[in-house]
């Protein structure tokens, strides 16, 4: 056969077969983002990642339960909610302020607002819905959430968080739907939603949900717009627990990939994170469970440190 018609035929052929999916990243480029990470873990581990190293840390032994929220503050500050106890810190590690929830309840969410206040739920019979003034102690707006009967206090809330608009959506895991309150307390929007873990506003008025079925954003019609499910859309990849996603300025979205330390054991395919581009392609997997890079232990929260920006610039109502 001529040459030319070899060279056709072989084009053809290659056009025809599937595009090769590149191999698995392998998750230990700490240097794609500056991110402040902590985990849900038998030690209550902080770390502060810069440039692909860590560059601050903190660790509390004596403590008990497990970090599930934290978040740096402008002034350097870190705000964090570990089960059992609300604290913030400032960057020498003193403690700036410190709530211990009363026993029989547990606390796995802080949002700040302002330099003063912090929004949390406190998980118990009744489960507790509090803006506190951390300066003066003062609890300046309390409402009671719905919880189903009979009561599993672990198994209410993990994270909730303030929208633009002033409104905050709640994860109800117990009862299986995503609720947004007014500062009354009266419900605005509601979604169902199996096995939920958190929830977060998009800066398009969407919302992003992690959930049994993986993650999904969902306009307030109730249509879902994008989605990722692990098993279909990164197959070649090992998850445990999906709690929380998080859209980044660019479009991508990262996942966290959360290892139960109390059921299993991490190993060096276990993912902490994971992100993809809006059309699912991946482009960045954190595994970093040795030194070196780091070993930073399960991930159950990120806050990305790419660009300045100042999380307690937030109100709840007239709450600022």
């Amino acid at each position: 056969m001529h040459r030319c018609a070899l060279l056709i035929l072989s084009l053809a052929f290659s056009m025809a077969l599937p595009a090769q999916s590149p191999g698995p990243l392998s998750g230990k480029d700490l240097a794609r983002h500056d991110f402040l990470y902590a985990g849900e873990a038998k030690d209550r581990q902080i770390f502060m990642v810069r440039q692909g190293k860590i560059v601050w840390s903190y660790e509390d032994p004596a403590g008990k339960g497990e970090i599930s929220d934290a978040v740096q503050l402008c002034n350097g500050n870190i705000l964090f909610a570990h089960q059992f106890a609300l604290t913030e810190i400032s960057p020498d590690k003193k403690i700036v302020w410190n709530y211990d929830v009363p026993a029989g309840h547990e606390v796995h969410t802080a949002v700040p607002i302002g330099n003063d206040r912090v929004l949390y739920i406190q998980n118990g019979s009744p489960a507790l819905l509090r803006v506190v003034n951390v300066r003066t102690g003062t609890i300046e707006k309390e409402l009671t959430l719905k919880t189903r009967i009979p009561v599993s206090v672990h198994g209410q809330f993990r994270h909730a968080r303030l929208t633009p608009a002033g409104t905050l959506l709640v994860a109800h895991m117990d009862l299986n739907k995503v609720v947004e309150y007014d500062s009354n307390g009266n419900e605005l929007w509601s979604f169902p939603a199996k096995g939920l873990w958190s929830v977060a506003p998009l800066d398009n008025g969407n919302v992003l949900i992690t959930d049994s079925l993986g993650v999904r954003e969902v306009t307030r019609r109730g249509d879902v717009v994008w989605s990722f499910s692990p098993g279909t859309d990164a197959p070649a990849y090992k998850f445990d627990n999906l709690q929380q996603a998080w859209r980044l300025p660019d479009g991508n979205t990262v996942i966290n990939n959360w290892v139960n330390e109390w059921s299993a054991v991490a190993t060096p395919n276990s993912l902490q994170a994971i992100e993809v581009t809006p059309a699912k392609k991946v482009v960045w997997v954190l595994r970093s469970w040795d030194d070196p890079p780091a070993n930073l232990g399960p991930a159950t929260t990120f806050q990305f440190l790419d660009q300045r920006s100042c999380p307690e610039n937030a109100h709840f109502g007239d709450i600022k």
